[in-house]
């Protein structure tokens, strides 16, 4: 999406959504598969066994077939919320249930340490070249992306790569930026 310099968050948002709602379930689809496609072929994939996903809303890229395929040859783990924090836990399709957000979460006490995953596919409403994200606005996985080394890579349609995301101190950024028309490496020496 162009000309979103001097766009502030919310203004950012709320032109995303108005695009999200036009796709048709048969754009999503081909999008996820290209989008999956492009990250199945990065080095930090490949060389990753430890990965966070997100378990995708209906507005979101999805990620629930990417999971299906590769659940039995990675080790997937979900996000939990706790309070204003995210855990981690493993991915079980069986062991799923509504949580905070209307957001399907794993359930369970086995909690991991961010320090253990080695790559992080995180959501976000937009992206821009320099890996900059924009969050829906709680700060989730900005206090998460900040406590690890990980590889983070964010994924989303091309009409979410915009730009300029606004920056402000507390946003943590992404490694990687996948659509389905691009890989954009962000050289910011962690990868």
């Amino acid at each position: 999406m162009k000309n979103t310099k001097n766009m502030d968050k919310n203004e950012i948002r709320r032109k995303v959504k108005s695009l999200r709602v036009m796709l048709s379930d048969m754009e999503k689809r081909a999008a996820a598969e290209e989008v999956f496609a492009r990250l199945e072929k990065t080095a930090a994939f490949i060389m990753s066994d430890k990965i966070l996903m997100y378990h995708s809303l209906p507005d979101e890229l999805s990620t629930h077939a990417f999971l299906d395929k590769w659940s039995d040859r990675k080790h997937f783990y979900l996000p939990r919320v706790n309070g204003v924090n995210l855990e981690i836990l493993p991915y079980d399709q069986s062991r799923l249930e509504l949580g905070s957000f209307h957001i399907e979460e794993p359930v369970g006490e086995d909690v991991v340490e961010p320090s253990e995953i080695e790559m992080i596919v995180v959501p976000a409403v937009a992206y821009d070249r320099k890996g900059n994200r924009l969050g829906r606005g709680k700060g989730f996985y900005d206090r998460l992306l900040k406590t690890t080394k990980a590889a983070k890579i964010g994924v989303g349609y091309e009409f979410q790569l915009v730009d300029e995301v606004p920056v402000e101190p507390h946003d943590q950024g992404v490694d990687i930026v996948i659509t389905q028309n691009s890989t954009i490496i962000i050289n910011n020496g962690s990868l």
